[in-house]
């Protein structure tokens, strides 16, 4: 299983790598390229896949692995065409199709329960969504959205290659305890 742990900050990405998390994505919403860069320096240090979000830009300045895409968000050619890996963001089947036709290497799809991580987020999608968009593409599937150490397993059952903890992994006193326990 992969841990994709969403962070702002390189403290809370530190302590996730430090409880197994595999992939780590900074997740800095409005902020402008030059600030994303300047956080993002010390993420590259990391042992871990590191990718940036919504900013193409910002993961080509930091060589960041990859960068992941919203529906609305551009820039994914660009990005495959300078080698970055692309995820995007599907809370249907239809658009989780559309991600692997553009050349994703993963998706991103929720969110599975709602969260208060994200207030705009689509409707939740829940386990029976998460199944059905994870038979419908062949790239792995990446659970997010309300996702905690009580129902990480039901995502992964459901079809998910891995897991997105963003609330989970902040909130905890000591995200690497938390997140071993899973």
């Amino acid at each position: 299983m992969k841990l994709h742990a969403i962070v702002s900050d390189f403290e809370t990405a530190m302590r996730a790598v430090e409880g197994g998390a595999t992939v780590i994505q900074l997740r800095l919403k409005g902020a402008r390229t030059e600030d994303i860069v300047e956080v993002g320096r010390p993420f590259r240090g990391l042992p871990a896949i590191f990718v940036v979000n919504d900013d193409v830009d910002a993961a080509l300045a930091l060589a960041a692995d990859g960068v992941h895409l919203g529906q609305s968000d551009s820039g994914a050619e660009r990005a495959l065409e300078r080698g970055l890996l692309l995820g995007t963001s599907a809370a249907s089947v239809e658009e989780a199709k559309a991600g692997e036709s553009l050349g994703a290497s993963y998706i991103g799809a929720g969110p599975v329960w709602a969260t208060p991580s994200k207030p705009d987020a689509d409707p939740a999608i829940g386990l029976e969504g998460l199944a059905e968009i994870a038979k419908a593409v062949s790239i792995p599937v990446v659970a997010i959205g309300g996702i905690d150490a009580r129902n990480a397993a039901e995502c992964l059952a459901a079809g998910a290659a891995g897991i997105a903890v963003v609330r989970a992994a902040a909130d905890a006193k000591e995200i690497s305890e938390a997140l071993a326990a899973w």
